[in-house]
């Protein structure tokens, strides 16, 4: 048996799919789809799969009683890897899965077909895969037709995406960073490690508007965003709460490592206020705050002591 290896974009993959925030019920959304999918392909089992860290679980399933897999013997954990089909039309005598234990023991998959499900920002989050006890091939019609499946599926992905997403900058916004945030504090506390919550606020972002106009503000906003994008590792939560204020959430990282963070996102910055030649310079506000978890057993306690922080730092500046 070939364990599935790991995408290059691991960590960023991971981080977008905790933030679908679809580790739930099963939704009607989802159900349809494999249903269809198991009627026109008259197979026993159907599913859209959701790849994690270390398991697959099934956010629709008809034909299978389980609710997960682990990611090493998951077929979808191999289909992910790829831009197109997955197509395996009989796994005894495939080298990757011959042994594995979902094909010599219960659902006894001889047949597999998966189309990676991937997202705007390239991630594949999953698959809408078919499954059969007997060997079988797809003809060139049956897979432009699971092909418009998986469309409808990522249109499904994209649609919850988009409600924790912000349109104008493609960060997460105010939903999305909470729900992704909360995963890392978590992960934080039961390994023992430090997370650092940096508050961002434009100064004089109000004046950008009344002088230049909005269009010229949005754009102030998104290049901010990819300065952020920029600077910020993969593994950083960040985020847009609204307005002109940014938030970036960095996991497991020392004084010295937010320190030098900064340093180089201050210098992307001045390289874009330099290189972009408007009539202002885009500038900002932090308020920093270290993870305690006997103090911010929330989000938004967390958010709400860098919020603090952020206007002492305003305070300061105008005091200059």
């Amino acid at each position: 048996m070939l364990v599935p290896g790991k995408p290059a974009n691991e960590a960023a993959r991971i981080d977008a799919l905790h933030g679908l925030n679809l580790d739930s019920a099963p939704e009607e959304r989802f159900d349809r789809l494999t249903r269809l999918a198991k009627r026109l392909f008259n197979v026993p089992i159907a599913l859209v799969t959701l790849v994690d860290k270390d398991r697959q679980w099934f956010k629709s399933c008809v034909g299978l009683d389980a609710t997960e897999t682990s990611r090493d013997v998951s077929f979808c954990g191999h289909a992910i890897l790829q831009n197109e089909l997955m197509l395996v039309p009989d796994a005894l005598e495939d080298l990757r899965f011959h042994d594995n234990p979902l094909v010599t023991g219960a659902p006894n998959i001889r047949f597999y077909a998966g189309y990676p499900l991937t997202v705007p920002d390239g991630n594949k989050m999953g698959t809408l895969c078919l499954i059969d006890t007997k060997p079988r091939h797809l003809d060139d019609e049956e897979r432009a037709l699971l092909r418009d499946l998986a469309e409808m599926a990522e249109q499904e992905l994209m649609a919850v995406q988009m409600a924790s997403m912000d349109e104008l900058t493609l960060l997460s916004n105010r939903r999305g960073f909470k729900q992704l945030a909360q995963h890392a504090l978590d992960a934080c506390a039961r390994l023992n490690r430090p997370a650092t919550l940096l508050f961002f606020d434009l100064n004089d972002f109000k004046q950008i508007n009344d002088l230049y106009g909005h269009a010229e503000g949005d754009s102030a906003l998104k290049t901010f965003a990819d300065v952020l994008r920029i600077a910020f590792r993969e593994s950083d939560v960040v985020g847009r709460l609204g307005g002109d204020e940014f938030v970036a959430l960095l996991t497991g990282s020392s004084h010295v490592e937010t320190t030098t963070i900064m340093a180089r996102m201050k210098e992307i910055l001045e390289e874009r206020n330099a290189t972009l030649h408007r009539g202002y310079a885009i500038r900002f506000s932090v308020g920093q705050i270290e993870y305690d978890p006997t103090r911010h057993e929330t989000v938004d306690r967390l958010l709400a002591d860098a919020d603090g922080a952020m206007y002492a730092h305003k305070q300061a500046l105008k005091g200059c």
